[in-house]
């Protein structure tokens, strides 16, 4: 069996393309009111996105273990792959680590440097990498080149989800919010910063777009568009970047799930631009 692939649930894969290409993925946790939710296994509340005092937490060492565990197995000596969301923004990297030392080399753990669907085109990155037969070797390496050069951006509401959670610094919250300023967040080495501030949420969509496509340029890229109760909106930003980009090899929109709602707050849409994907099956 080809290297398989492991990832997390902030990854924002479609169901379908996950399946499509093997990846596993661990789950993350939303907590509320002594309740353990965990993410894409049980049914979690829309209202939690909202609901004071919820929290969320990563990948526990159990469920690493057990997935690393069938995984190693799978693999049958080919080894795995697993890619999880920046070390920066979860404690899920760091257990990841911890499980994987157990598989003697068997299994190596990529720090995707950021979070959502960037996690989910480096993922996919590398089990493209496995179903063209590369070793194990081969595909982390793979993955980690899409982790140095995936832009991730997004555009929140307001930062009182982030700010709550501790996601984004004190000069960044200030500057967000004074004045009503709609902020556009992007991931610099695995943390979240602010880029820029626009005056309407409108005007901060539209900076983010000119920012893609001028990022994109004339190379072949990877498209992720994600968003938190916005489909409507989503489709738009991703219809303007799909007439604005010249060479558009995937796209995807998606909802943000569960665990990054609550740190983003209804609304939130982001970009991301990848550059190493083939064309999906």
């Amino acid at each position: 069996m080809p290297v398989v692939v492991v990832t997390d649930s902030s990854c924002c894969l479609p169901p379908e393309i996950a399946e499509a290409y093997g990846i596993r993925q661990v789950p993350l946790h939303v907590v509320h009111d002594g309740q353990d939710y965990r993410e894409n296994i049980d049914e979690i509340p829309d209202r939690l996105i909202a609901t004071p005092g919820v929290t969320t937490s990563g990948a526990t060492p159990a469920d690493l273990e057990k997935a690393f565990a069938k995984a190693v197995k799978d693999a049958k000596g080919d080894g795995v792959v697993a890619v999880h969301m920046s070390r920066k923004l979860s404690s899920t990297w760091s257990a990841a680590r911890v499980a994987a030392d157990k598989y003697d080399g068997a299994v190596r753990v990529v720090d995707s440097r950021s979070v959502g669907l960037a996690v989910g085109f480096t993922a996919l990155v590398a089990a493209q990498a496995a179903a063209r037969g590369e070793e194990r070797d081969r595909v982390y390496e793979a993955a980690v080149r899409e982790a140095a050069t995936i832009e991730s951006m997004i555009c929140v509401s307001d930062l009182d989800h982030l700010r709550a959670s501790g996601r984004i610094s004190a000069a960044g919250r200030m500057l967000g919010s004074a004045l009503s300023i709609k902020p556009i967040l992007h991931t610099v080495d695995g943390s979240l910063t602010l880029k820029e501030r626009q005056r309407t949420f409108s005007k901060a969509l539209a900076k983010m777009v000119d920012s893609a496509c001028e990022i994109a340029g004339s190379r072949p890229v990877s498209v992720g568009v994600q968003h938190c109760g916005a489909q409507d909106v989503a489709d738009e930003v991703m219809a303007e970047l799909r007439s604005r980009i010249p060479d558009v090899v995937v796209s995807l929109t998606a909802p943000l799930g569960p665990v990054l709602s609550v740190h983003v707050g209804e609304g939130a849409v982001g970009v991301t631009i990848g550059s190493t994907l083939t064309p999906l099956d």
